[in-house]
């Protein structure tokens, strides 16, 4: 073989894995391989889970009803971090305008998404012992909102920066220390944390790649925040479509996780492997960018963007959304040892179990729209797992378990649930 048939085979190879990577990042892989091992469980194959899709009326009815509860005039807002920073009824965000005051509108946008950034990859499941003491409200806040609110007041004092400003650069992320963070948390022995460690371990990291991808977070004091400037010179007549936020994420943030499998070097981020399914066996996820997509599209709309194709992001393979179908019957579990024991993320319990819990969602989204009579520009996903699912979810728990605790356990390492 000559040089240059070496090197051209050797191109064809890199493109080819190019583009197996950009197909893994894409929603439209998370359905296809998601419902592969949807179909397969369906037929009977796995030897964890089976579905019992005649539940699903009564769990769009359950989920129906949480909604009319929480939105009784269905005027549902986008499933975000944004909402966890309302928590209690305080609005939050609101105290943080005056400290954006004199700021460009793209400024303050920059700065949301700083917030949101930074506060979405804290985000994974804090454990049910942990808890946050607002010293602002007096409120006493544990899960995904007391430590929404923790990561809000360290924003709001400067803690992600080094001008102390309300945002987050490279530098201060990078040398931020887990004292830091367990302080800020309030997190100690007796309030332990899940996976503070974790947590810290990706705050830097996101301080390190945002350097590396300047077209994304800036060539002058790169921020997450910068991302804002790159969306809108994608945005055409004012539209952006979802996934062009999700792609930017992917591309950006795919170094920050730990551990993960790669293919070309380039490391694939929330994606697992489960024999069943076809070609290269993987199967991707893309929990926390999709959240965190989810949590950039209002910020955006703030400056006049319109947001075009919500429908193409999947729903969230988390614990609350998986946990309803497991509660109400729509997941059948056949082994009741998954019930007593924690599982490993790649273990194939937790691949097929968050798979099936992508494919349900769009059942249980399309079953709930039916039932109300809305179409899915009137009551997209994302609004569905607001109303929705992710409430209804935690509201079973704490009906079924002390704690409100999920009905199967994770081993979480802070960087995935």
């Amino acid at each position: 073989m000559d040089r240059r048939t070496a090197k051209a085979r050797s191109t064809q190879r890199e493109e080819g894995e190019e583009e197996i990577v950009r197909y893994l990042r894409s929603p439209e892989a998370i359905r296809e391989r998601c419902g592969q091992l949807f179909s397969w469980v369906c037929e009977g194959n796995s030897e964890n889970f089976a579905c019992d899709l005649t539940q699903l009326g009564k769990v769009a009815d359950y989920v129906i009803e949480v909604i009319r509860t929480e939105y009784p005039n269905l005027d549902i807002p986008f499933h975000s971090r944004w909402r966890h920073f309302e928590v209690g009824g305080v609005r939050r965000v609101a105290n943080l305008d005056p400290q954006l005051v004199g700021l460009s509108p793209a400024d303050k946008v920059a700065a949301k998404f700083d917030l949101a950034i930074v506060s979405v990859l804290l985000d994974a499941g804090a454990g049910d012992k942990w808890h946050y003491d607002e010293l602002e409200t007096g409120l006493r806040l544990g899960r995904s909102e007391g430590l929404a609110v923790a990561s809000f007041r360290m924003f709001c004092e400067g803690n992600f920066a080094l001008n102390s400003l309300p945002q987050a650069d490279a530098y201060r992320l990078q040398r931020l220390t887990e004292a830091e963070l367990a302080t800020g948390f309030q997190a100690n022995a007796e309030n332990p944390l899940v996976g503070i460690t974790g947590r810290l371990n990706l705050l830097q990291k996101l301080g390190k790649v945002i350097v590396t991808f300047p077209h994304l977070f800036g060539y002058h004091n790169p921020r997450p925040g910068n991302l804002v400037n790159y969306l809108l010179g994608k945005s055409e007549n004012r539209q952006l479509a979802a996934t062009t936020v999700l792609d930017a994420i992917l591309e950006g943030l795919s170094d920050i996780w730990p551990g993960r499998l790669e293919i070309a070097g380039v490391n694939l981020g929330d994606v697992w492997q489960h024999p069943a399914i076809n070609d290269d066996g993987l199967v991707p996820f893309h929990k926390l960018s999709q959240w965190l997509t989810y949590s950039l599209l209002e910020p955006l709309q703030e400056l006049g963007i319109t947001i075009t194709g919500l429908d193409q992001l999947t729903g969230l393979p988390e614990y609350r959304n998986g946990g309803l179908c497991v509660d109400l019957g729509l997941i059948t579990v056949k082994n009741p040892e998954i019930f007593r024991t924690s599982h490993s993320v790649a273990s194939e319990i937790i691949v097929e179990w968050r798979a099936l819990t992508v494919i349900l969602l769009d059942l249980i989204a399309a079953t709930v729209r039916d039932k109300l009579g809305m179409s899915s520009e009137e009551l997209p996903l994302v609004k569905i797992l607001q109303g929705g699912t992710w409430t209804a979810g935690r509201k079973i728990a704490a009906e079924l378990r002390t704690g409100g605790i999920p009905p199967i356990q994770i081993e979480s390492d802070g960087t995935v649930f």
